[in-house]
C-alpha cells in the first residue's frame, strides 16, 4: 500500500525547497511504461512551468495541500480559464482534455498536487511547449510566472524578447 500523508508532504516540501527549480515529484507508478501515471508534485511559489500541452493525453490535478492556479490558453496564448485549486477552498481538482495548453502558478508554500494521466511516459516535445512563452531558463521566465498570478480570462501573454 502507498500513502500520501504528512510525512510524504514534508519530505517533498524539503526537496522542493532544495531544488533550483523549486519543485519535485514522487512517482506512485513503478515504471514509466505503466498505462496510468500517478504522482505527487511539490511546488513552491516562484517555480516556473512553461505552458505546454499533451497532444494525446488528458491530465487530472487534485490539490493535496496549499494553493495553485491552473491556467488554460488558446493557441495564441490568450487565457481561456483561470481555476484556483485550494485545499481549503471550493475547487480541489481539474481535468484537462488532451491537447489543452496549460500551466500552473503556485500560490502558497508547501503546495502539493496529485497528478494522474495516461502513460507511458513521453517527454514533452519542443512543439508542445508554448512558443509564446519563454523557456524555463530564459531571463524573462520569472516575469512570465508572475504574470500567471494576475492573468484573467481574455488576457494575452506578455511579449518576451
Amino acid at each position: 500500500m502507498k500513502f500520501i500523508d504528512r510525512a510524504l508532504v514534508a519530505q517533498l516540501h524539503a526537496k522542493a525547497l532544495a531544488s533550483p527549480r523549486l519543485r519535485t515529484h514522487h512517482n506512485l507508478h513503478a515504471t514509466h511504461t505503466e498505462p496510468i501515471h500517478r504522482m505527487c508534485m511539490a511546488m513552491e511559489p516562484d517555480t516556473y512551468i512553461r505552458p505546454h500541452r499533451h497532444p494525446d493525453k488528458w491530465e487530472l490535478l487534485l490539490i493535496v495541500c496549499g494553493e495553485m492556479l491552473v491556467l488554460t490558453f488558446d493557441d495564441a496564448g490568450k487565457v481561456l480559464t483561470r481555476t484556483l485549486l485550494s485545499a481549503g477552498g471550493q475547487t480541489y481538482g481539474v481535468e484537462s482534455p488532451a491537447g489543452t495548453w496549460h500551466a500552473v502558478a503556485t500560490l502558497a508554500p508547501s503546495t502539493v498536487v496529485f497528478e494522474c494521466k495516461a502513460g507511458p511516459y513521453v517527454p514533452t516535445a519542443e512543439k508542445d511547449f508554448a512558443p509564446w512563452a519563454p523557456p524555463e531558463a530564459h531571463a524573462h521566465a520569472a516575469d512570465f510566472e508572475r504574470w500567471y498570478k494576475t492573468a484573467q480570462p481574455g488576457d494575452r501573454p506578455p511579449a518576451f524578447p
